[in-house]
């Protein structure tokens, strides 16, 4: 496997504009580093869902799937949005191949539990197999992955965040960079460059981090926690040139000045 390894995560945010995909694709061609991408598509899975008149359902920032809705998923992050990422990596000279978590049982999954509902089809990782990503990195291929994972008797739905995390804990990637239309994690509106886990922490806890930025960065912490030395979220622009914020082992400084919740 390739010594320099980041696993890249992209939003769906930035999968249906023909710019942003081609901004994409051409900084996955200049990387130095052996990539593996792996990509949401939830603004596209809503706008589905709506015109058939399915009300999309959310809990702490995570997608609530019932039967109707798995069927929709797989639709769209396994054959459309899939394939045209696949599409304009190969026009821009990659030699990527899509895939899902279900295709070689590459990511297992389980049933996500919460304390008062039900998460029907939402899933969450219980294993990856190294192996399979290892194989297509040691041919020059650049695997692209959509979260539909396997799981008993049925696949599920996965936020992509935690599966890129980890994917990345099991292949002994160096980093993970969170690809959104937001720069970072914002106060005041203001970007910050870096957090230890205790700061994130505090600032989820009086609400500055909310909403879906929250699994972000639960997985960005996830990254820390599986042995990883940092993890990213930032949006393209800050992904080409070193922005966005950067999660930090304890012992590293922050750019975080005062009290997180002031």
């Amino acid at each position: 496997m390739a010594e320099r390894i980041t696993v890249v995560k992209v939003s769906g945010h930035c999968l249906d504009d023909d710019a942003l995909l081609r901004q994409f694709a051409d900084i996955v061609a200049r990387s130095d580093d052996a990539l593996v991408i792996v990509h949401g598509g939830g603004k596209e899975i809503s706008d589905l869902q709506q015109k058939l008149n399915i009300e999309p359902r959310y809990v702490d920032g995570f997608r609530v799937t019932d039967a109707d809705s798995l069927a929709l998923v797989e639709m769209v992050l396994c054959g459309s949005v899939n394939k045209r990422l696949v599409r304009y990596l190969l026009a821009a000279g990659v030699d990527a191949q899509g895939l899902s978590g279900v295709d070689r049982c590459l990511v297992r999954a389980r049933q996500m539990q919460h304390e008062s509902i039900d998460m029907g089809y939402t899933g969450e990782v219980v294993s990856v197999r190294r192996e399979v990503i290892a194989e297509l990195l040691k041919r020059g291929v650049t695997p692209v992955i959509a979260p539909v994972s396997v799981g008993e008797g049925s696949n599920f739905n996965l936020n992509a965040d935690p599966v890129a995390g980890a994917i990345a804990a099991a292949i002994g990637a160096r980093s993970v960079v969170f690809i959104s239309n937001v720069a970072g994690v914002l106060a005041d509106g203001l970007r910050i460059a870096s957090l230890t886990r205790a700061e994130a922490l505090d600032l989820i806890e009086c609400g500055v981090i909310q909403g879906g930025m929250i699994p972000k960065v639960r997985a960005a912490l996830d990254v820390l926690s599986s042995g990883l030395p940092q993890a990213v979220i930032t949006d393209l622009d800050g992904w080409a040139g070193d922005g966005g914020t950067t999660f930090l082992g304890a012992s590293a400084g922050s750019a975080l000045k005062g009290e997180a919740c002031q």
